[in-house]
């Protein structure tokens, strides 16, 4: 993700950042738009390989039965950050508590108490995703933060949030598993191998 190059509209107040990035939202469609430390962020739209990871990611959740009564398996659902005013982010894949919908905060954005893991399919933004969203989701308290990266054929799986990062960081390669703690919910693991051959582009 880049910071958007912001211009105001001429009137008496300055726009907020969520005013900014709810613009940027209308006038970039297909775009994500988010707020960390502060700063505003826009992603492009991402590619067919990344939404082909994204739903073979989907398979084992559903399976292990973690979109039912309990929780539910949601992709692009918005998630308010505690590291500023109007810091939120847009995580690719989330598994939250079933009564998510009592946790709406602001700007379609739900309370992180009702997280169980969140998960990054990298795109050109993979530097974010390895860095400025491990500290984001850490002092979020989110318990599990999951990053598919497509530019080094890796799943990273963060567990033990501490306010700067995570305590506990595996990183799985092609031909392993990776075990999710079933703190989620379910016991299970994912496939390294058919997670990244989905998410890579045809050469």
């Amino acid at each position: 993700m880049s910071a958007a190059a912001v211009e105001h509209p001429c009137d008496d107040e300055p726009e907020t950042l969520l005013e900014t990035a709810n613009r940027l939202m209308e006038q970039l469609p297909g775009h994500r738009v988010e707020i960390i430390g502060g700063l505003v962020t826009v992603a492009p739209p991402p590619d067919g390989p990344h939404a082909k990871a994204l739903t073979t990611l989907m398979v084992p959740f559903l399976s292990a039965g973690l979109h039912g009564e309990e929780s539910n398996v949601l992709q692009g659902i918005g998630l308010w950050l505690p590291s500023g005013p109007e810091d939120y982010v847009i995580p690719d894949l989330a598994i939250v508590d079933a009564d998510f919908d009592e946790h709406l905060i602001e700007n379609n954005c739900y309370d992180p108490a009702c997280f169980r893991l969140v998960l990054e399919v990298t795109s050109g933004n993979y530097q974010t995703d390895l860095r400025h969203k491990v500290t984001a989701y850490a002092q979020a308290k989110i318990p599990v933060y999951v990053i598919v990266d497509r530019k080094h054929s890796r799943v990273h799986v963060l567990t033990d949030p501490l306010p700067s990062g995570y305590d506990r960081h595996e990183v799985y390669a092609p031909g392993q598993q990776a075990p999710l703690p079933t703190s989620i919910g379910a016991e299970l693991s994912l496939d390294v191998d058919g997670i990244v051959r989905a998410g890579s582009p045809k050469r």
